[in-house]
């Protein structure tokens, strides 16, 4: 007897790592999907076990298959049918950029360039609310 699997689309789905089955499926049409090294095609089947891992908005995630799921379900159930190895990201900072000749800021984009510098909008000096 064969090991149970799922279609890899559907699995995606159905842990809520895309919001709809044809996003997985346009997906793994791009190469953003890979089963253990491997690109995958939208009906391989997934198994216990499997690595997955999964580019999404530019970012790879890598997630481990520990329950097989073919219809949706709740974000906690969802959360253990799939474990999240995906090493953490490092952290970029925000820059306040204008485009040329958009001319003088106004009050408002002042206060929200000073916000994302980190500074006191009423002083111009730096905060310590880290």
């Amino acid at each position: 007897m064969s090991e149970p699997s799922v279609r890899i689309d559907s699995w995606l789905w159905a842990v809520r790592v895309y919001k709809t089955r044809s996003a997985a499926t346009t997906a793994w049409r791009a190469g953003h999907v890979r089963i253990g090294g491997e690109k995958a095609k939208a009906s391989q089947p997934v198994r216990i076990g499997d690595e997955i891992r999964v580019r999404i908005a530019g970012f790879d995630r890598m997630l481990v298959v520990r329950q097989l799921l073919t219809k949706r379900v709740g974000a906690p159930i969802a959360a253990l049918a799939a474990e999240d190895r995906t090493p953490p990201r490092e952290r970029v900072a925000l820059l306040a950029v204008r485009d040329r000749g958009a001319g003088r800021p106004t009050k408002r984009e002042r206060r929200d360039i000073d916000r994302l510098r980190g500074r006191d909008a009423v002083t111009g000096y730096a905060t310590d609310d880290d």
